[in-house]
């Protein structure tokens, strides 16, 4: 499954399963958080993250960037889900050092020369860290376990999913204070972008034909900014906590828009202040996701195109979510407008039909033969040219 999975999102022509042990060698790039380390990572360069249950959009940032190994600190499968993340890079052939420890992110720093052989990470000939290094089979047994044993976490998320629908149900009857757009979304259509990994960007490449006849509003959910900019696509408003936006998408000339959680806490207002943007606020409960959708409501879109956005328990569990309560009220409320954009690729079509033409060249002809036989210069025109022809002809004949 991983493997025609991914060949199937990275066309690369084989996949092979990573080796108990080999050597590899290249620079380190150190970062808590793996979707900031993603886009310093050269090809070859090795990861050194902090990453339990590491999830599907990180493992494929990863492999596009061509990271030559990965070392982990903490647990890249837990066990408490199936996450897809370590089997990808398994099947991608990039090797992981898995449950190394803490000191690694300390006992490394960035740019310094590591290499990774089997279980042992060295530096200048000196042992760092020490970990697991799975096989594509250790990990494909490891996911199938998680699938047995996910009933305890499906209870304790439908219960969390339960209490917050109590907490949030005013989601789904309040009309929340809007922040003054820039540009207006009553009556039109609005494509909401999420960073969803290789789904998003090839779900985006597939509505270029749509984006270009209807022009949609967009609008970038944090990181699905860079999605739309590498599409080449620039986005009209960009919300959510700007963690994951890089800088180059916030100075793109969109609209941004801090997503404040109830109470007012607002962590994404931070880095726009350093980097000394204009930013509007927006406080309301839920995920920024859910807050784009909910703002092009209210606002009177008339259809919401969804690309990457996230809907499955899997996807939470990725997201570290205990519950989808706001997710599940937000797509309640937005409903009679909203389709995903799987749908939209699959449905529209704006290619012309050889029928079509036929009919179109048919219909020119006729206009043409009805304006010649009613215009009376027309019918002049056509008479002497008949008349010339006529006498040309005889005089040949002669």
């Amino acid at each position: 499954m991983a493997r025609e999975s991914l060949r199937h999102r990275f066309g690369r022509p084989t996949l092979r399963a990573v080796p108990a042990e080999g050597v590899v060698v290249g620079r380190a790039r150190v970062d808590r958080r793996t979707k900031n380390l993603i886009p310093r990572l050269q090809p070859g360069e090795i990861a050194v993250i902090d990453h339990e249950d590491l999830d599907r959009v990180a493992a494929e940032g990863l492999i596009l960037a061509k990271a030559g190994a990965v070392v982990n600190a903490a647990r890249s499968s837990s066990g408490r889900y199936p996450n897809l993340g370590p089997l990808l890079l398994a099947a991608a052939g990039i090797p992981v050092v898995d449950d190394v420890g803490m000191k690694v992110l300390t006992a490394v720093r960035e740019g310094q020369q590591l290499e990774v052989d089997g279980t042992v990470v060295r530096r200048d000939g000196d042992i760092v860290a020490t970990g697991i290094r799975h096989t594509l089979e250790s990990l494909e047994s490891q996911l199938e376990a998680a699938r047995q044993s996910i009933g305890d976490e499906l209870e304790r998320f439908a219960e969390n999913t339960l209490e917050y629908l109590r907490r949030e149900r005013h989601l789904l009857t309040d009309s929340p204070v809007l922040p003054d757009l820039d540009v207006d979304l009553a009556g039109r259509h609005v494509l909401i972008v999420v960073r969803g990994g290789t789904d998003a960007r090839a779900d985006l490449a597939a509505l270029s034909a749509y984006i270009k006849e209807m022009r949609p509003v967009m609008i970038a959910v944090d990181g699905g900014a860079d999605v739309l900019l590498d599409g080449g696509h620039r986005p009209d408003i960009v919300i959510g906590d700007f963690d994951s936006a890089s800088t180059q998408a916030l100075h793109v000339g969109a609209q941004l828009i801090v997503h404040a959680y109830p109470g007012g806490n607002a962590p994404g207002a931070a880095r726009l202040e350093e980097l000394d943007l204009e930013h509007t606020m927006f406080e309301a409960a839920g995920t920024s996701e859910d807050v784009a959708m909910l703002l092009a409501y209210e606002k009177r879109a008339e259809l919401i195109v969804a690309v990457g956005t996230h809907a499955s328990m899997i996807e939470f569990f990725d997201k570290g979510r205990a519950g989808m309560a706001s997710t599940f009220l937000v797509r309640l409320k937005v409903g009679p407008i909203l389709v995903d954009a799987k749908g939209v690729s699959r449905l529209y079509q704006s290619r012309v039909r050889s029928s079509d033409m036929i009919l179109l060249v048919v219909a020119a002809l006729f206009a043409m033969f009805v304006m010649i036989a009613v215009a009376q210069p027309a019918h002049v025109f056509v008479k002497a040219m008949w008349f010339s022809l006529t006498e040309t002809w005889n005089a040949i004949l002669g």
